[in-house]
């Protein structure tokens, strides 16, 4: 089974490094897995997103099809890829802290999250990807906590810029998520 994510925003949100997280534990975990980006000429400021495939099989096309999970940082993301998520098993991710209205989509679970409140509170300005990450493993249990949390380790020690924060937010995230889905 091939699972299907989409982290959307704008350049400067981390969307691309939230879904090179995600792929990246997946891949070293020993799992199936395609990483492609998208973004616009303006880079910070401008569009961003990626499409994660993660599965247990070959993964035939890595562009987005059916989203198991969406995660939308702004509202233009929202609009762009709502479309696209599975009825009936599809979720939604809204980054509320910037998107404070949005429409129902019907036959998906839309899961609202604070993600730039959640990182301020860590005192991780910059975390609110890694919230969407929790958030978005929290919803779709494509892997254990334990696993995601020493992924996160992994990415980020080789980087330099290893933290709890980065710890503290993911769970947060992915708490919350939880909570929604069962």
């Amino acid at each position: 089974m091939i699972k299907e994510y989409v982290f959307a925003g704008f350049g400067g949100q981390g969307v691309l490094t939230a879904g090179m997280v995600l792929a990246n534990t997946a891949a070293i975990n020993d799992m199936e897995v395609s990483w492609i980006p998208s973004y616009g000429s303006e880079m910070r400021g401008g569009t961003a997103n990626c499409v994660v495939k993660i599965g247990d099989e070959e993964i035939p096309s890595p562009f987005a099809k059916h989203i198991d999970v969406l995660v939308a940082m702004n509202r233009p993301s929202f609009d762009k890829f709502a479309g696209m998520v599975k009825k009936n098993t599809g979720v939604i991710i809204v980054n509320s802290s910037v998107v404070r209205e949005f429409p129902d989509v019907e036959q998906v679970k839309i899961i609202a999250i604070p993600m730039l409140e959640i990182s301020m509170k860590h005192e991780n300005e910059r975390g609110a990807n890694i919230v969407a990450v929790g958030a978005a493993v929290g919803a779709s249990d494509i892997m254990p906590r334990e696993t995601m949390i020493s992924g996160i380790e992994t990415y980020f020690y080789k980087y330099g810029k290893n933290n709890d924060k980065n710890i503290a937010v993911f769970n947060e995230g992915y708490d919350l998520a939880r909570k929604e889905i069962e």
